[in-house]
């Protein structure tokens, strides 16, 4: 006797719970892709990113170093343009967040970098699938506290803060030497960029060892951080600075503050937003403006239109390699 196979779940269901289950669905997905201001970092799995592709204009590399006492180990993508090094070598441009910066990029930016004075582009990211690694990057990203003691961050007591000066020698003195062994760089012409922390990063790195790159690309920097703690740094930065050319790009999306917050943490959330309410008004571009008055150093300040903090971060990354390429 032959009997029939069970019905699917889904025909158990009426035609308009299932299209009440579709559009949830779909709320689901929306949701879990967009990145807001006040909501965790968009944390999923690396999607294929241009460097498992062969790419006409660019040959890629990856790198894994341990930090010391095997704390952390990071990932770092190295894309080398296939047109010979100048003389000098090649610029570079140095990515915080590289899992999701990798990830940001495409074969049509690199042909426009090709197209101008192309970069090497360092991507150091976290050894992890993940896009970002939360805990990692809030300690790699803030700045040391005066008396150096271990603090909590002021988002979420769970991750620590305060290993900036250490990871800014990891990169001076593992990641760069590691790079410049396998690709000839141009020691005079080398760039970093950040967002959020990463940006927060870009500027301490600027204003407290100021020789340390050429360019520096802050997007939406966490100036709010430690009550605007950074802000603080630019004492005696004249004199730090003296003897020094660099250029400073900041960058923040225009739709910045205004963001709706679904899936945010509400105690992260308060958090964050009475810390933003401490900062004055327009912080970053004032900041811009103070330092553009020291002496050597070229900062400009500018807004992305219509985006918000999530969306902020590719698209700064790539009006940062245009910028460090000189491609319009």
């Amino acid at each position: 006797m032959v009997t029939s196979p069970p019905p699917s779940p889904a025909r158990l269901l009426s035609p308009d719970m299932r299209l009440v289950l579709a559009l949830l669905l779909a709320a689901f997905l929306l949701a879990s892709r967009s990145g807001t201001a006040g909501a965790q970092p968009r944390l999923e799995a690396v999607r294929t990113d241009v460097t498992a592709r062969a790419s006409a204009h660019y040959t890629f590399g990856t790198l894994t170093l341990e930090a010391s006492a095997g704390e952390r180990r990071y990932r770092i993508h190295i894309a080398r343009p296939r047109r010979a090094a100048p003389a000098a070598g090649y610029p570079a441009v140095f990515l915080l967040d590289g899992n999701a910066a990798v990830e940001a990029l495409d074969d049509a930016l690199l042909g426009e970098l090709a197209a101008a004075d192309p970069p090497v582009v360092v991507a150091i990211g976290y050894d992890t699938p993940l896009r970002f690694d939360v805990a990692a990057r809030a300690d790699d990203y803030t700045p040391p506290l005066p008396g150096g003691a271990t603090q909590d961050d002021p988002l979420d007591p769970a991750r620590r803060n305060g290993g900036a000066a250490r990871f800014l020698d990891f990169i001076d003195h593992r990641i760069r030497p590691e790079v410049a062994a396998r690709v000839p760089l141009d020691p005079a012409r080398q760039g970093l960029w950040g967002h959020s922390y990463g940006g927060l990063f870009v500027l301490y790195t600027l204003l407290t060892r100021p020789g340390a790159f050429s360019d520096y690309a802050a997007a939406s920097p966490s100036l709010w951080w430690r009550d605007g703690y950074l802000l603080t740094l630019e004492v005696g930065f004249a004199q730090r600075f003296a003897g020094h050319r660099a250029r400073l790009l900041m960058l923040r999306g225009e739709a910045e503050g205004r963001e709706r917050r679904p899936g945010a943490v509400p105690e992260r959330l308060a958090r964050r937003e009475r810390a933003v309410a401490a900062l004055p008004a327009g912080a970053a571009a004032a900041l811009t403006a103070r330092l553009n008055a020291t002496p050597g150093l070229e900062a400009v300040y500018r807004e992305l239109p219509g985006l918000e903090h999530g969306p902020a971060l590719p698209a700064s990354l790539a009006h940062t390699l245009r910028w460090m390429a000189g491609a319009r």
